[in-house]
């Protein structure tokens, strides 16, 4: 039988995400969630949930999380676009903007949804590889700013977990002024005091800063995402989001979402205990012989030395602890681990320990 329809079928190689085992029994540090739940005040806010919520529609503009967030960055409310996840609001990005011939750019090893975008909407892209450290080439992007189609760049970055300074997004910024610049700061909570970039939107008007409440808000299972830039950019991406799907944010997400952003000291709290885990867990694979690269996350991207680190991934798998391992050149020999409760990295520690001595 022949399937000719298949002619017009738009086929690409979608992302793959880390793996979500329904066996509760595991140690899970795979897809960078925040190991600590809500707090009990946010817990309360769940419990009083209305039963409308199912019922009706859910407000299409989201206002009462667009408000906390304008309230929290000290912004205006037309500044502020809010999407189901930083992925849902990166792709209206994509869409809304980079509808040139000219190629956009983006790191050789980032994260890997950004490739996917480009080559489902046809959007041509140029990678720009990484230096030898796993930095970020400012120059070559710089080099490029008077051609490429726009640039995205999450800081910091993923899967590598290094952040760049404030200075050189700055440069790379105003290397672009006729291209947008996207900064995907999805885990830039977890970074020092400063990195982030949102207060530049009010002075670049070619800046988009995105953000997520899946990592550091402990809210990955809601899906809430945001960005903030001028109100023109805000305009343009609400204009594709109206046009596509009006209702993406559901009730309890905007209502739970707004109670979030007012929970500042349970944040603070939980950021400083992953913060004062991940140095702890980064001298303990030192200390066994791992390379580790320096981490602005909540994760730790690390190599072991006698180049083991499928081994290592398939291994600890079967002893129930899932990390990630990402078979592609330049990092197939990295195992990218979330930092978890103390009581889990002990054990992971534990688990290579007796891995390496045997």
């Amino acid at each position: 039988m022949s399937y000719n329809w298949e002619v017009n079928v738009r086929k690409v190689d979608p992302y793959t995400p880390g793996e979500q085992p329904s066996d509760k029994n595991i140690i899970k540090l795979n897809t960078n969630e925040n190991p600590y739940g809500p707090s009990e005040e946010i817990k309360s806010v769940i419990a009083s949930l209305d039963d409308d919520m199912l019922r009706r529609y859910p407000d299409a503009t989201a206002s009462q999380l667009v408000s906390e967030l304008a309230r929290f960055h000290e912004v205006s409310e037309d500044r502020v676009f809010v999407g189901v996840g930083s992925d849902d609001v990166l792709g209206m990005c994509f869409m809304t903007f980079f509808n040139s011939d000219k190629e956009i750019l983006f790191p050789d090893v980032t994260y890997s949804f950004y490739p996917v975008w480009a080559e489902m909407l046809r959007i041509p892209y140029k990678l720009i590889p990484l230096k030898e450290d796993f930095t970020i080439d400012v120059p070559s992007f710089i080099d490029n700013g008077a051609s490429n189609g726009g640039i995205v760049i999450a800081n910091p970055n993923a899967p590598t977990g290094i952040c760049l300074d404030r200075k050189s997004i700055i440069d790379i910024i105003e290397s672009s002024p006729d291209s947008v610049v996207i900064v995907d700061e999805a885990y830039i909570d977890f970074a020092e005091a400063g990195a982030s970039v949102i207060d530049l939107t009010t002075k670049y008007d070619n800046l988009i800063v995105v953000r997520t409440y899946s990592k550091s808000r402990s809210l990955a299972g809601l899906r809430i995402g945001y960005a903030i830039s001028n109100p023109k950019m805000i305009k343009y991406l609400n204009d594709v989001k109206y046009s596509y799907n009006s209702y993406t944010m559901n009730y309890p997400s905007i209502v739970i979402g707004s109670a979030v952003i007012r929970d500042n000291d349970y944040f603070e709290e939980t950021l400083a205990k992953i913060k004062n885990t991940r140095e702890w867990f980064t001298d303990e694979l030192k200390s066994l012989g791992f390379k580790v690269l320096p981490s602005s996350t909540n994760f730790v991207f690390a190599s072991p030395q006698d180049g083991s680190a499928r081994k290592i991934f398939e291994s600890a798998k079967e002893k129930g602890i899932y990390v990630r391992y990402f078979n592609l050149p330049r990092i197939d020999d990295y195992l990218r681990i979330t930092i978890g409760v103390d009581e889990d990295m002990k054990k992971v520690i534990s688990f290579l320990k007796d891995f390496l001595t045997t």
